[in-house]
Formats: C-alpha cells, structure tokens, sequence
C-alpha cells in the first residue's frame, strides 16, 4: 500500500492579501472613525455652558462682575433632580497681578453657589443662594435664576493697584463634588455631568475686560 502524499506547509498557509484589498480595509476603518466622532461631537458641544457676556465696573467701594451663560440641564441630571438630589453650581473668579520679578500675585478669590432642588410637597423648583431661596414652578425659570449675576463684588477698593497689571481667572461649572458620594462613583463626561466653562480675561487700566482666552 502506497503512503499518503506528503502535505507540504506552505500549502497550509494563507495567502497574503493584497495591496488593494489592505489598502480598503484601512480606509474602511478610517471611515468608521470618522463617523464614529462626528455623532460623538454634538453630544460633547450639548453638555458645555456658553458664557454669553461678562462685564466689570469700577466703583468707589472695589471691583464689580456681572455675568451670564447659556446651558441646558443634561438628561441624567434632571433625572436625578426629580429624584430628590440636590444639584450645586458654583461661580470662581480670581483677580490676578502680573509680576515681571516673581510669581503673579493674586489680589482677591471669590466664589459664589447655588442649589437647585425639587420641592417635592409643593411641587415646585427651588434655588438657594447666599441665604436667599426662591422658588419656581418650572425648571428653566429655575435655571434662568442661576444661570448669572449682576454686580457681584469680586474685589474691594483697598486691594486694586492702579499702577498694575491685571486680568481675571474665570470658571462657572456644576459641582458634581457636592453630589452624594455612591453617585460620585463611576462619573464620567459620558454621563453629561461636565457642565463647566472657564476663561482668562486681561484687563485695561480702568479694570474693564480687554480679551478673552481659554484657561490653561
């Protein structure tokens, strides 16, 4: 009885694919990917704030802000509003002096808060702030409410230099630190939480806003 033929190992292999057929398969993943960003994006630009407008005024007591933003509340956040969690956002600023000798000098840091909570036995929106609480039968006149200020003293008349330089740290987020800690766990940008917005303004001599910059 003969034996089998030998099977030889290159018979086994595959063959290698061609220079077209790599070439497709690599811009077919680049496709892919693109796409896959481009329905990402709307999502990322929907959970930021806008902030709209921002003014200072020099008066004889110190240095007044005013500012507004525009944001919606993102779906996981108005689910858990309703479910009788408190949400907390805060306002930063911090007015700096440029050095050429040292480290620039921080003149004053302010911040200001606000919480937003459903009132279950009335059924109404309340927000809470520097001790005043207001309350509202509809969720955007509740966001309206926090949304901004006018006239916010950041800075008092002794602490501004007039012979400096100067410009403003600026930053208005929703503080998700202040959540209950089980919810703290597992956040991520995902899950729209990243409502935040930050800016760097310089200022003129007369402490007026003079440009715009994102933060570092």
């Amino acid at each position: 009885m003969s034996s089998p033929a030998p099977v030889h190992r290159c018979c086994l292999q595959p063959k290698p694919a061609s220079a077209a057929w790599q070439l497709l398969c690599h811009f077919g993943a680049a496709l892919l990917m693109a796409v896959c960003l481009a329905l990402a994006a709307p999502a990322a630009r929907a959970e930021g704030v806008d902030l709209t407008g921002i003014s200072t005024s020099r008066t004889e007591e110190g240095l007044d802000l005013s500012f507004s933003t525009r944001f919606e509340l993102p779906r996981a956040a108005e689910d858990a509003l309703m479910k009788g969690v408190s949400l907390y956002f805060v306002a930063e600023v911090s007015l700096q002096r440029k050095r050429w000798y040292w480290r620039d000098a921080r003149v004053s840091k302010v911040s200001r808060g606000w919480r937003l909570y459903w009132y279950a036995l009335t059924r109404q929106y309340r927000v809470s702030s520097g001790g005043l609480t207001q309350s509202f039968n509809n969720l955007p006149d509740a966001l309206a409410s926090l949304r901004g200020v006018s006239g916010w003293r950041i800075a008092e008349a002794r602490e501004l230099d007039e012979d400096g330089s100067h410009y403003l740290e600026f930053a208005y987020r929703l503080d998700t630190s202040q959540l209950p800690k089980p919810m703290q766990i597992g956040l991520s940008a995902g899950q729209g939480w990243n409502l935040g917005v930050e800016r760097v303004f310089g200022l003129n001599p007369d402490f007026s806003p003079r440009t715009s910059a994102p933060a570092p």
